[in-house]
């Protein structure tokens, strides 16, 4: 059975003057906001209990400001919201053997009930959002993305497994210092340049021709199968906007490097690698936000960077507009480590 060791951390550039000390690490203060909680239901085998772990991130649209609406309040509101349901959810099917609590939590279910409450009690704004769930049973992670935050997997592929889909190109495989690849990129979704799916709120209902926002059924759903030793990376724009996927990639490899998860150097003993995974739940639980710090700070780093163009300027660029440097943005990553745990060990608890 497989569990994720998970770490989250939301960083804040002030937009008014990029100077060096206009940064913020209250949550609070953030258009981002985000979410992550472990529930419990009846197994579908009828036979005990499965556990569940959730996460989401949503990033307000700064835009609202110029309306006197807070963009902080529609993200949060959508944030708390899905960990109410899972909280509701679970209260419900704790102590009963009905399976068909489960189509009742999928990423998009949670998603969607958690928009209705938010308009329901008529919170002006809009907002990107991403949800996903680990399944510990089928290894695998369910997600339902709206907008241009998203979902990256990264894993150790060498040559000898790696289909052609995702081999290494650039390099013969003598030359390499690394078997890392990223296996996995969701899909953003964007109207326009800059203009991502939102789901949002002005106060009544619009007509479909008369309104920008999309509804929950609009999101990129789908799943992944993951494996031992797979570092999964949720985040909102501000990541993805700074930071290219193969410099993620690089201080991910760092991370498990310095982190002791490479032994001797090793990096493509895959077997070696997997059995220490396999006994490093407890080491992976403590490092793990390290990695999710690191690279929000990196990307704050590249934010403010006016010398190096980020994806954001080139993709600008390639529509005509002048932007040069970093986007200065709200950051949030969620930080995930897939580790081996024993049979009889339960989610938060050390492996043995």
């Amino acid at each position: 059975c497989l569990t994720p060791t998970i770490a989250f951390l939301c960083d804040m550039v002030l937009k008014k003057d990029h100077g060096p000390k206009d940064f913020a690490s209250d949550t609070d203060l953030s258009e981002d906001a985000h979410f992550v909680s472990c529930i419990q239901l009846p197994a579908e085998t009828g036979d005990g209990v499965t556990e569940m772990v959730y996460m989401g991130v949503a990033d307000g649209v700064g835009s609202w400001r110029e309306y006197n609406v807070d963009p902080r309040d529609f993200s949060h509101k959508l944030m708390d919201e899905c960990k109410n349901i899972l909280k509701e959810v679970e209260a419900k099917a704790r102590g009963r053997l009905d399976k068909s609590y489960h189509h009742l939590v999928t990423p998009s279910e949670i998603l969607a009930k958690s928009y209705e409450r938010v308009k329901a009690e008529n919170i002006i704004g809009s907002s990107t959002a991403c949800v996903a769930v680990f399944d510990c049973i089928r290894h695998q992670l369910h997600f339902s993305n709206l907008g241009d935050s998203g979902i990256i997997v990264l894993r150790h592929i060498d040559s000898d497994i790696a289909g052609a889909l995702k081999r290494d190109r650039s390099k013969p495989r003598t030359d390499r210092t690394s078997d890392l690849r990223v296996a996995f990129v969701s899909q953003q979704q964007l109207k326009s340049f800059n203009h991502p799916f939102q789901l949002g709120w002005t106060g009544e209902e619009l007509k479909d021709g008369d309104s920008s926002f999309k509804s929950a059924s609009a999101s990129c759903t789908s799943s992944i199968h993951v494996r031992r030793g797979d570092v999964i990376i949720m985040a909102t724009d501000g990541l993805f906007d700074n930071v290219e996927i193969d410099d993620i990639a690089s201080i991910a490899l760092t991370w498990e490097i310095q982190s002791g998860f490479m032994r001797g150097g090793d990096m493509t003993a895959r077997e070696k690698r997997w059995d220490m995974g396999h006994s490093m739940t407890k080491l992976s639980s403590e490092l793990i936000p390290s990695l999710a710090r690191e690279l929000c700070e990196f990307a704050r780093e590249k934010s403010l960077d006016r010398a190096t163009d980020s994806p954001f300027a080139i993709l600008a660029k390639e529509n005509d507009i002048m932007w040069s440097g970093g986007m200065p943005d709200d950051c949030t990553v969620v930080a995930m480590h897939v580790v081996g745990r024993a049979a009889d060990d339960s989610f938060g608890k050390d492996s043995v």
